[in-house]
């Protein structure tokens, strides 16, 4: 009856906290990476009893927040930053890939575990492990290897790149495309690009989403690769939506009262995901991870984040 109390009380305790972890998140008490830290902690001390639902949690509030930094984007400053994205992330997209592949038969990782690391790698973290793993039939295994390996490194780089921007003393308009070229997924982008800056915030967000669009092309390129089947449910329509937006922005009178509310809430509801995103985070996912896909992982991040920082630098 005591250990039944004891786990009653302890689950009641962990509500409680989850609750109010969640209200500082939206109140802006806590910033992006204390929350993502916050929600490993509290994985590891209460579990994640909400993880039948959290990802599908994450994902729509992600593209909702997504689509709430639109109001704060008009539709010129958005096909500038979107050009001189494209010619990056195009070249970037290709690097990664590359570099993948070849370091995945060098550690001798198995063939789709490393296309889905390495296509994880180059263009959006987890969403892109997921459209790929869909069309080349990923086995389960494989799937949650990759997945693991993205989420420590988004946690990682969450974490480190706005110290290593300050370092390299990069401007907003340098780390925002430093940290969409270099970071895994999308919410660890924006949370990095939000601790360093609202103009870094912005580059970020539209480089991103450019980059993202090249799922597309590489989806097609994997079913082909590996005789697998092209899965449009999984192409990135929110984009479109969040174009959308953009466009209202520019060409009706929107009042700035709501522009700017909406923006805001968008910032706060970034930081509640990178909290549940924490919450997936754990001792035995991180111990579960192999060696050879974690080198894989390491090393590929590495190239790419060094050699983009290098040319940013030299822009």
């Amino acid at each position: 009856m005591n250990i039944l109390m004891k786990e009653k009380a302890t689950q009641f305790t962990g509500i409680i906290i989850f609750s109010l972890i969640i209200i500082a998140c939206l109140c802006s008490i806590i910033n992006s990476s204390a929350a993502l830290l916050l929600g490993f902690l509290y994985a590891n001390l209460f579990g994640n009893r909400f993880l039948a639902f959290n990802n599908k949690v994450i994902s729509f509030l992600l593209k909702l927040a997504i689509i709430g930094i639109g109001f704060n984007l008009d539709i010129q400053e958005t096909w500038g930053i979107g050009q001189n994205g494209f010619i990056y992330t195009m070249i970037f997209v290709a690097f990664a890939l590359c570099i993948g592949i070849l370091l995945g038969k060098t550690f001798k990782v198995e063939q789709k575990t490393a296309h889905l690391i390495s296509s994880g790698t180059a263009i959006c973290g987890g969403s892109a492990i997921a459209a790929i793993a869909s069309t080349i039939n990923a086995p389960k295994e494989d799937i949650s290897i990759a997945l693991s390996i993205v989420f420590i490194l988004n946690a990682i780089a969450l974490l480190v790149f706005p110290t290593l921007g300050h370092i390299f003393n990069l401007s907003e308009y340098q780390f925002g495309l430093w940290s969409a070229i270099a970071i895994h997924d999308t919410s660890s982008v924006v949370g990095a690009a939000q601790i360093y800056g609202e103009e870094a915030l912005k580059i970020a967000t539209v480089i991103k989403l450019v980059k993202t669009l090249w799922i597309i092309p590489v989806a097609i390129f994997s079913s082909l690769l590996f005789k697998g089947e092209f899965n449009s449910k999984r192409i990135p329509w929110f984009i479109a939506i969040f174009a959308l937006v953009i466009i209202l922005n520019s060409y009706w009178s929107i009042s700035s009262t709501i522009t700017n509310s909406v923006y805001t809430i968008s910032k706060s509801i970034f930081v509640v995901v990178l909290f549940l995103i924490g919450t997936n985070l754990s001792i035995s996912k991180i111990k579960a991870v192999g060696w050879k896909p974690a080198v894989l992982g390491i090393s590929t991040w590495f190239i790419i984040s060094t050699i983009s920082l290098i040319i940013i630098l030299n822009l």
